[in-house]
């Protein structure tokens, strides 16, 4: 398994720092030492043998501890491990501790080594024991310093390898979740480098201070003369090696330098999060990153990186809903000016279609007054048929008397002439009143096919009158073509008077079938009479629906109409809501969410960073 070329050799490079910051406090120890004349000459070239020793030795067991402290970092470097979420997350987690257990370790480093040569310099360089505890105390002074200078330059390259790290395949929210932000941790720090910063140079001062004070005391005590003490005062005054303030100013650079280090430390994630804050402020939604610190700035940075995890959902969740919500408004917009346009449509055509249910109530109430006088007319056809058969009983009576009476035949032929006529008239008044009746019902049945449902009745009772108005006509033809006959009859009596019985028996006979076609036009007058009834009734009834139905269709027109108003109602809310949906998305398009590179996940940070391990 080959290894990315960005993870080899990645975990020493984070804990190299480690080595020049060690031998840089051993080089101001080594300083100290050889400048300040507080050790003896004698011991001082076993002594700085002893520290290169003891600088050996902690080298050598800060490589075992590194490859033991970052196993799974190296693993990865070295293709041991796949490249996994899983495995990831755990170099994270290691490199986060890092800086914390170098700074340990080398304060650990420092107390065993000064013990290893405090312990062991009186010995070689026979010396007294009291060197060992100034020993002692130079180690302590300068160990802390050591420490601190190291563990801030194990910060940066640790953040720099945790960008590394989760640049290979890890989001931001994993990030967070495998490094939980601790908190109270800055105020300690802030206060073991003051106390450091000022205990460090005071006891170089003391010591110092403390060397030349006995020095000079000594040189007084054993000058004998006057002079002699005047020298000794005078040497003191001069500085009898190199100036007092020299380490002290040595170890004072190396102070502003580890509080230069501190200062960027601590301002580099807080520059990140107040770039990424400005731009966020200006609307550049970039993907989010983590940004790696410690202590409370680590959680202000983990806050920050959540927020902007959770704007970047925001964002595009209020740019779907922007569309989405434009899109529908639009939908609706045109879906409601269709509905408008249909409600006013409807609200013609149900205005044109009161119209025709008004003109069908008005045809409605000529039908039933028509009917009314189709009724009348029947009764009148009914009484004419009874005064018809009345008159028949009457010739077949006056053709019986003249058997009787064949001297008085000519009389009763001229009234019979006349009744003939009569009858012809009567005949003809009945045909009349039969063709209006079949008119009449014929427009009576188109009438009740155009009402509908409604009129089906009607037309069922207009088609029965108008069958009834055809039997009317073919009887009063036959009545007519009888009338021919009576009238040929008693021209032929007029004529022939002398086949008197003969022409009486004849009229006789033709009276009986006179009284039988009159008794038949009788029960069609009288069927008639009773089918208009039944029109009259039914065109009463379709009148009283057709009203209904006028009154409903105008209720209807009523509701259109307010619906047609609510139409227009509904369809000024949707402009407002496109005006609103469009307001959004000039709200939401201020934010210009950046997508991610390809290949990079969303949590990929691109600037320097640490992480909330320490």
């Amino acid at each position: 398994m080959t290894p990315p070329p960005e993870l080899r050799a990645l975990g020493r490079w984070t804990t190299r720092p480690r080595i020049p910051g060690s031998c840089l406090g051993v080089a101001v120890a080594f300083l100290h030492v050889h400048l300040s004349h507080t050790i003896p000459e004698v011991g001082r070239t076993p002594l700085s043998g002893l520290m290169l020793c003891a600088l050996a030795l902690f080298i050598g067991v800060g490589y075992a501890r590194d490859t033991r402290a970052l196993r799974t970092l190296f693993a990865l470097g070295e293709g041991r491990l796949p490249i996994t979420p899983q495995h990831l997350l755990g170099a994270v987690q290691e490199v986060a501790a890092i800086p914390g257990r170098s700074f340990w370790f080398v304060m650990q480093g420092w107390l065993g080594g000064t013990l290893l040569v405090a312990l062991t310099f009186p010995s070689m360089a026979h010396v007294p024991w009291t060197e060992s505890l100034r020993l002692t105390a130079l180690g302590m002074s300068i160990g802390p310093l050591s420490a601190m200078l190291v563990y801030l330059m194990v910060v940066r390259r640790a953040r720099a390898t945790l960008d590394r790290l989760v640049s290979l395949g890890l989001s931001p929210l994993e990030v967070l979740a495998a490094l939980p932000p601790r908190r109270m941790h800055i105020r300690r720090r802030l206060v073991m480098f003051t106390a450091i910063a000022v205990l460090s140079p005071s006891l170089f001062i003391l010591d110092v201070a403390f060397t030349r004070t006995v020095t000079v005391v000594d040189a007084w005590a054993q000058a004998r003369t006057p002079t002699e003490r005047a020298a000794v005062m005078a040497r003191a005054r001069e500085g009898g090696g190199p100036p007092l303030g020299l380490v002290a100013g040595v170890v004072t650079l190396l102070i502003l330098g580890t509080a230069a280090l501190g200062g960027t430390a601590l301002s580099e994630p807080l520059r990140a999060i107040t770039e990424d804050a400005t731009r966020i402020a200006r609307g550049e939604v970039r993907p989010p990153r983590v940004i790696h610190a410690e202590d409370e700035v680590w959680a202000t940075s983990a806050a920050f990186t959540q927020m902007q995890v959770q704007l970047v959902q925001a964002l595009s969740q209020l740019r779907r809903a922007g569309i989405q919500i434009a899109s529908t408004t639009e939908q609706l917009v045109a879906t409601s000016t269709e509905q408008e346009v249909g409600a006013d449509e409807q609200a013609g055509a149900l205005n044109a279609t009161s119209a025709t249910t008004e003109e069908l109530a008005r045809s409605a109430q000529q039908i039933a007054d028509n009917a009314e006088s189709v009724s009348a007319i029947a009764e009148t056809t009914f009484g004419a048929a009874q005064s018809g058969q009345r008159g028949a009983t009457a010739f077949l009576g006056a053709m019986q008397r003249m058997k009787e009476d064949n001297e008085a035949i000519a009389d009763a032929v001229v009234r019979l002439n006349k009744r003939v006529q009569q009858i012809g008239k009567v005949v003809e008044f009945i045909n009349e009143i039969a063709d209006k009746s079949d008119l009449l019902a014929l427009n009576a049945e188109l009438e009740g096919t155009k009402a509908g449902e409604v009129g089906r009745g009607f037309s069922l009772v207009a088609a029965e009158m108008r069958r009834l108005a055809e039997n009317v006509i073919r009887s009063t033809k036959e009545i007519e073509g009888l009338i021919g006959e009576i009238r040929d009859a008693t021209n032929g009596a007029v004529m022939a008077t002398e086949a008197g019985l003969k022409t009486t028996e004849l009229g006789t006979l033709l009276a009986a079938q006179v009284d039988d076609s009159l008794a038949l036009i009788l029960e069609l007058a009288r069927q008639t009479s009773h089918a208009v009834r039944s029109i009259s009734l039914a065109t009463l009834q379709q009148q009283t629906g057709t009203d209904q139905l006028a009154a409903a269709m105008g209720d209807i027109l009523r509701v259109t109409e307010q619906n047609a108003a609510a139409t227009k109602q509904m369809v000024a809310a949707n402009a407002d809501l496109s005006a609103l949906a469009a307001d959004l998305q000039h709200v939401v398009q201020r934010f210009h969410v950046e997508p991610a590179p390809d290949g990079e996940p969303s949590g990929a940070s691109g600037a320097p960073a640490a992480t909330g391990g320490g």
